[in-house]
């Protein structure tokens, strides 16, 4: 009977102290736990892969208990994973039917969407490649030209588009060699596996082992439009948005501007 009565003592004093125990200390460790936990999924086209890395530094500088990973790829294939249910928080598209098709199916509200930056597509050459000055050149010149694989790459449908536009497809079709995105297009070049390629200025900027010959005219190609927009019904949705918002914000318009993106919110 002591002993029974001497456990049930020890307990009430546990219980006790658990209940007086301080609750700015609970909430401290709660705050503490959060760090890196919250993921933000992030499927982009890989053309803004420099920019959004640049900017996702800055952000989790600033948001510590966030945190961002990217998927980059083809604005079509990540489509495609979208729509088949891959974990997705923001999509960041390089071609404006890709997106609205995702709106179509109600993956992506009206509200929660925006056009963000927009882009150029330029016809790139190995560096010690000097015969390719023009567009005009490539039926001569040219053995190989590389763009990505228009069903499914934007950049690649603009380049079909502009090569149609000007009268040059038919000439080139047989020389193209397609790749699965437009980063893929930029190795070709600098490898000097092809002639040359056709990618978005974006992406030459960055590559010291090209050069930029020629800029696709406008009208030639459709408007190039990246539109930027939160998947509806994803996890994490407070945190989404503020990642989403501080796409927008005009330190990280600053960062993609420097990459040579133009700013549609101005």
């Amino acid at each position: 009977m002591k002993k029974s009565y001497f456990i049930l003592c020890i307990i009430s004093a546990l219980l006790w102290g658990i209940g007086c125990s301080d609750p700015e200390e609970g909430a401290g460790d709660r705050k503490e736990s959060v760090q890196g936990e919250v993921e933000i999924i992030v499927s982009a086209a890989a053309s803004l892969t420099d920019a959004l890395n640049e900017i996702k530094r800055s952000f989790e500088e600033e948001y510590q208990g966030i945190s961002i990973t990217y998927n980059f790829g083809s604005s079509g294939a990540l489509q495609q994973q979208i729509i088949q249910g891959a974990p997705v928080n923001i999509f960041f598209s390089a071609a404006e039917d890709k997106f609205d098709e995702l709106m179509e199916k109600g993956l992506i509200q009206k509200e929660d969407g925006v056009d963000l930056v927009g882009n150029d597509i330029v016809l790139v050459t190995p560096t010690d490649m000097e015969m390719i000055q023009s567009f005009a050149d490539l039926p001569e010149q040219a053995q190989t030209l590389s763009i990505g694989t228009p069903e499914s790459v934007p950049a690649g449908k603009y380049a079909k588009e502009m090569l149609e536009n000007i009268g040059l497809w038919k000439e080139m079709e047989q020389q193209i060699v397609y790749a699965k995105d437009v980063r893929q297009v930029l190795t070709y070049v600098e490898t000097g596996n092809v002639d040359a390629g056709i990618v978005y200025r974006t992406d030459a900027l960055i590559s010291s082992k090209v050069n930029i010959v020629a800029t696709a005219e406008e009208g030639t190609h459709a408007q190039i439009i990246y539109p930027l927009g939160i998947i509806d019904e994803s996890d994490n949705r407070n945190e989404t948005r503020i990642f989403y918002e501080y796409l927008q914000s005009e330190k990280s318009l600053k960062i993609l501007e420097e990459y040579g993106f133009r700013n549609l919110l101005e």
